[in-house]
């Protein structure tokens, strides 16, 4: 299959990487970095010069991208610098309590995207990944075989490179799924949102602040350096991108959504954008992959694009080291589209239900959200069903006919019997096998046996992204040994 046109080849690369990932923002970072902690040599195309910009649109993470990256070392560090926050409060009235989460992690943390990136860039560097800046991808065919991507970097070099598989981690406007031919259906929801990195005269009461009132919505997020940023919207102003912003617009809609514009002064930066929801129709075809914006966009509500992203790259990573060091059958990398699609799909659902609801004007809309509102206040478990859904630790990938009931379900922080924690065992991309009993079955540099700190009887095989690869109540050693097999390989 051939994409998009391409200049003359001057170089051809002679040391291939079997993956190749195109785009180095968080998504991207977390990929090749665990790949390249699997042993699979990783090549990272990125058309930006090499800066970690300050210009963040993401703000938070949630319960299960924290724990993913407690899995790889990295959510104590980034603990360190955040802030965190034990609830969310929407539309002045609801109130989404995240301290009852079951999860290491129960809060969300308030920091900026940016920080994300330098731990991730950190661990990838540390881990040999080839990072190629000012590259960008011009072409893009695939064969039977591998995949061949031709690029143009600095001063206007053109190489061909070759890969046995290929990433799309590039962004909204992704060339990698511009060249494999798939559309980007949806449709822009809110149009000239406004966007400015202000100071602040007082300090807002609450560390996240958002709040939406008639015809404005208006967000407010700490930098941790005495810079906020402000995301705010008004019905009225409803203007291409390009038209000129000033301070004034944006204290006007700030104070009509939260009552007052805390003396905003010093702009370092504004803009503005229109807010997407689009989704691709297939996060793979053929040796391409596609991942975080490149697969799906949605809007800012919930705070869960960059956490979907994180959440992608983790679920695709252990099966693409898997299959290309010879662990897996090729056949495993379906499941990412089996298990990654649904969930952006229903990350789209709930974002673009929050801020329709925010957004809402009419009667009828006003109502349902006031009874809404009623609702889930006042209905415990439905409150922390929708807790569990934007923090992401409510999500369960399918499981074949006839599994057992924790097959596909993601496994908490639990205390192992060694005084350990199971998400420090997870570390490596390691799957590990919780057992009720010693059990001393075979075990590599690829699994981690170890047995449950309480006396529960199930023995459960966890894949390296925290998820029941397999699960008994009552085993034996030919049953675990045959489980291991299947799905740890050789």
């Amino acid at each position: 299959m051939t994409g998009i046109n391409t200049n003359s080849i001057s170089r051809t690369d002679s040391t291939p990487s079997p993956v190749i990932i195109v785009g180095s923002g968080p998504t991207g970072l977390l990929l090749a970095g665990d790949l390249a902690t699997a042993g699979v040599p990783v090549t990272v195309l990125e058309k930006r010069p090499h800066k970690i910009s300050n210009l963040s649109r993401a703000f938070v993470l949630h319960a299960r991208t924290l724990e993913q990256l407690d899995a790889r070392g990295l959510a104590d560090d980034l603990e360190a610098v955040g802030q965190s926050l034990d609830r969310l409060r929407l539309f002045g009235r609801l109130t989404i309590d995240l301290d009852t989460l079951p999860s290491r992690f129960n809060h969300l943390l308030v920091l900026p995207q940016y920080e994300v990136e330098k731990v991730l860039e950190r661990r990838a560097v540390e881990a040999g990944v080839d990072f190629r800046y000012e590259t960008e991808l011009t072409g893009l065919t695939q064969d039977a075989d591998g995949v061949t991507v031709e690029a143009r970097g600095p001063e206007g070099r053109t190489e061909s490179l070759r890969a046995a598989y290929v990433v799309g981690a590039d962004g909204m406007r992704s060339a990698v799924r511009d060249a494999i031919g798939l559309p980007f259906p949806g449709k822009s929801v809110i149009r000239s949102v406004v966007l400015a990195d202000v100071r602040l005269a007082e300090k807002p009461p609450t560390l996240l602040t958002v709040n939406a009132v008639g015809d404005a919505f208006a967000f407010l997020a700490p930098f941790g350096d005495g810079y906020y940023r402000v995301i705010g919207w008004h019905r009225g102003r409803n203007v291409p991108d390009v038209e000129p912003l000033d301070l004034a617009e944006v204290k006007e809609i700030t104070r009509l959504a939260l009552g007052r514009d805390f003396g905003m002064h010093d702009a370092r930066w504004m803009s503005r954008f229109h807010s997407d929801e689009r989704q691709a129709p297939a996060y793979r075809v053929g040796r391409v992959f596609l991942a975080g914006d490149a697969a799906h966009v949605h809007t800012p509500a919930g705070g869960q694009g960059m956490n979907t992203g994180l959440q992608d790259a983790a679920n695709l990573s252990w099966k693409l080291a898997a299959v290309v060091t010879g662990h897996a059958a090729p056949e495993l990398l379906d499941s990412y589209q089996a298990e990654r699609h649904p969930v952006g799909k229903a990350v789209l659902r709930s974002s673009g239900g929050i801020v329709r609801l925010a957004m809402a004007k009419r009667p009828w809309t006003l109502a349902a959200r006031a009874a809404l509102t009623t609702f889930l206040n006042t209905v415990g478990p439905a409150r922390r069903k929708v807790a569990g859904q934007v923090a992401g630790v409510g999500y369960r990938y399918s499981a074949r006919r006839g599994a057992h009931r924790l097959t596909g379900t993601r496994v908490p922080d639990v205390a192992l019997a060694d005084g350990g924690r199971l998400y420090e065992a997870l570390r490596g991309g390691r799957f590990v096998l919780v057992t009720p009993e010693p059990y001393e079955g075979r075990c590599g540099e690829r699994l981690t046996v170890a047995r449950w700190a309480s006396d529960r009887r199930t023995t459960v095989l966890v894949r390296p992204d925290g998820y029941v690869a397999w699960a008994a109540d009552a085993a034996d050693a030919g049953r675990i040994e045959a489980a291991v097999a299947e799905y740890v390989g050789g």
